[in-house]
């Protein structure tokens, strides 16, 4: 099962953000979003959204040394924990991510962006079941700043599970909080067409193409739903596209085998 975008899209978001302060309920607050107490958390915190911003441009190494700068300077500085599980899940480096994230989730259980995090590692390891309650723990906390990731990545683990009805309720929630998730509009397109709702996800992709550019597996779920409404134009359209734009990929094999489901 691939994924409309880097899978990063639902992990990295909090991790290099900027302090916001400490508010009232500070204590549910993702810790990368607190404001430093002291010098050394300070530079921890700076070396690890340093890490971020390096790991979401696939420079893994120096991500993993910012990261290890970080413990340094405060070994009790969960967010650093999280980029180094970050770093090794991106390298399928799985025993190692694992052993990262717990001890991120050891110092900060109830961090939403880490449990968002950990969980989208278990999804991604064949542990969606397990992965559950930590989507729950950062969707149900009212101060995480992007839910709609959360959602939208228990919607998709629930699409592996094969409980679309779940899946559907996630992802309807994930579009309902930010209508910008390209990704929980795919998925939602994906689960309409196999429930035979072709026209509901025809206009899913339609919402869908307004926010990002065609890509092989939107042209080509794009492509199906046509065939199966009946618009032969509209299947020659997305066919062509293929063609012109994708010709190396999976989905443009399928059209030539004839292979639509």
């Amino acid at each position: 099962m691939r994924l409309l975008a880097s899978g990063l899209a639902l992990l990295i978001a909090g991790c290099a953000s900027t302090g916001t302060g400490m508010s009232q309920g500070a204590a549910e607050q993702a810790i990368s979003q607190q404001t430093s107490t002291n010098e050394t958390q300070q530079r921890a915190k700076v070396h690890t959204e340093l890490g971020a911003l390096y790991l979401e441009n696939g420079r893994f190494a120096v991500a993993q040394d910012e990261a290890r700068i970080a413990i340094g300077a405060d070994p009790n500085y969960a967010p650093a924990y999280n980029l180094l599980g970050l770093v090794h899940m991106n390298l399928r480096e799985n025993s190692a991510a694992d052993e990262e994230f717990k001890k991120a989730l050891q110092l900060a259980p109830n961090d939403p962006e880490i449990n968002n995090n950990y969980g989208w590692f278990l999804c991604q390891t064949d542990r969606a079941r397990q992965s559950v309650p930590h989507f729950l723990t950062a969707i149900k906390n009212p101060l995480y700043t992007t839910p709609a990731k959360a959602m939208t990545a228990l919607g998709v683990c629930y699409v592996k599970l094969q409980d679309d009805v779940a899946a559907e309720d996630f992802l309807a929630k994930a579009v309902r909080v930010d209508p910008a998730s390209a990704e929980a509009r795919y998925w939602l397109a994906d689960i309409y067409y196999r429930k035979g709702r072709y026209f509901e996800a025809r206009r899913s992709l339609g919402e869908l193409n307004k926010l990002i550019e065609l890509t092989a597996e939107t042209t080509w779920l794009a492509l199906r739903v046509e065939r199966r409404i009946g618009d032969r134009e509209g299947e020659a359209r997305y066919a062509s596209q293929l063609r012109r734009k994708f010709q190396g990929s999976p989905e443009y094999q399928k059209l030539m085998q004839g292979q639509y489901e």
